[in-house]
């Protein structure tokens, strides 16, 4: 019954509504550079497993520009595949090196320079330039995640080349609304620059906001997304807001009122939704840059994030008191805090007209973890308050073996609905499609 499923909806068009993905690859369309730029480098489900076991960032050149000896690089990879077994990370890479490049053969030491050279070939053909991929995945639509301070020429070199894909922006505001980020005042100065708005002062902070939002609007954009340690939102008056907002652009703002205003952002932003349409996204409860050392020599998003303790019951609430019962406001919550779904994520999107549930996210992106958030979220926020899946990756070829992998483990769970008699098959079917396809355009209004 799974593989009749699977047979309805395995060919359906890709959307990929949330990722790391880069506008560059396709407004340029040349080729990856070599195999470990490509599959190593970025990726770091797969270079955090690596350091875990002991190889050195240093001896993966990551943070490098250009690759010295990107084969060396490969070959350490190659020795180290062991170290994937019974990760979904493997079950993409195979899926990647089979169904692309045609390679059958386990990746091993003794196997590396096979497959750096059978890839390092293919890669520099027409088949395999970016924009001949996004083609042969199926993909209908593909968003990136982008910076206010993006100017988004390439996805205007996109537009403007009259390619037919469809490559969109996601407004991703973490750098001018996090105090703790690098060079916060200075981002805030810079988007007051770029538009036309006196950030000193709240007012035209929330104005410059407004206008980048109304920038990535007119490229595509309808989604938002807000990468925050915390589901922590707040209500302060305006008078309170812009005191907070004097106080954190001063430098002289706590750990607890950096939060606050964290907070308070979380719900302006819910309002500018309300106003502008965009749909909103939280992706809260990761630990990020755990690691000191690794931060400080790479920066950020070097594998070193870890999932920590979400409550969103209590921290949602200010803003759910004023936008909860928007029904043309959709705001998507995910989690890395597993024990939430039943107790605290299912029920609220099953009350909540705004509310909808994201797929499982990041370390819970695997069959298993799938599995898991369909037993335990149906059953309090059925199927329609979720959003399908996204594969929120920056590892641009393994889009569609994450893809695939989460059909077929919705049609597993389907079928066993099924075999229950707790759904007749004919709903099966359909529900299939909405996972799959359906549910996500709606969501994100694409």
């Amino acid at each position: 019954m799974a593989r009749r499923l699977y047979a309805e909806i395995r060919d359906l068009p890709v959307i990929s509504p949330h990722g790391h993905t880069q506008a560059a690859w396709f407004a340029h369309n040349q080729p990856f550079p070599d195999p470990a730029k490509l599959f190593v480098q970025p990726d770091h489900y797969v270079f955090r497993m690596l350091y875990s076991q002991g190889v050195s960032l240093e001896e993966l050149e990551i943070g490098v520009a250009q690759l010295k000896d990107p084969r060396k690089v490969w070959r350490i990879f190659a020795e180290h595949y062991y170290l994937f077994r019974g990760t979904p990370t493997r079950m993409w890479l195979d899926y990647a090196f089979q169904e692309l490049f045609g390679l059958t053969e386990r990746l091993s030491a003794k196997t590396a320079d096979h497959y750096y050279d059978t890839i390092d070939a293919k890669l520099h053909t027409r088949e395999f330039l970016p924009r001949a991929l996004y083609e042969r995945f199926r993909l209908e639509v593909l968003a990136t995640t982008d910076s206010p301070l993006d100017s988004l020429s390439d996805h205007q070199v996109i537009r403007d080349s009259g390619w037919k894909a469809r490559i969109i922006p996601t407004f991703r505001p973490d750098p001018v609304v996090d105090p703790e980020f690098t060079a916060f005042r200075e981002n805030i100065a810079r988007l007051g620059e770029m538009t036309g708005e006196n950030t000193g002062t709240f007012a035209g902070y929330l104005r410059a906001l407004e206008k980048a939002r109304e920038h990535f609007k007119k490229l595509g954009c309808t989604a938002t997304d807000h990468g925050h340690p915390t589901a922590r939102t707040a209500n302060l008056s305006l008078e309170e807001a812009a005191q907070l907002f004097d106080l954190v652009l001063s430098g002289r703002a706590d750990a607890d009122k950096q939060e606050l205003f964290r907070a308070q952002m979380l719900t302006e932003m819910a309002g500018m939704s309300v106003r502008d349409g965009l749909v909103m996204q939280i992706h809260p409860g990761s630990a990020r840059n755990h690691n000191k050392k690794v931060y400080e020599r790479y920066g950020r998003d070097t594998g070193a994030d870890i999932p920590t303790a979400t409550d969103y019951v209590h921290t949602l609430r200010p803003l759910l008191d004023r936008y909860g019962n928007e029904r043309d406001f959709t705001l998507i919550l995910f989690t890395l805090d597993e024990s939430t779904y039943s107790r605290e994520l299912a029920p609220l999107a099953g009350h909540y007209p705004c509310l909808r549930l994201g797929p499982p996210w990041w370390f819970h992106d695997s069959p298993e973890g799938m599995l898991r958030f369909r037993e335990t979220v149906t059953e309090a926020a059925g199927f329609y308050n979720t959003v399908g899946f996204n594969d929120d990756t920056r590892a641009f070829l393994s889009i569609p073996a994450r893809h695939d992998v989460a059909r077929r483990i919705d049609c597993a769970f389907l079928a066993k609905l099924v075999a229950e008699h707790r759904i007749d098959e004919d709903e099966a079917v359909e529900l299939a499609r909405e996972l799959t396809y359906k549910l996500v355009r709606r969501a994100y209004k694409l």
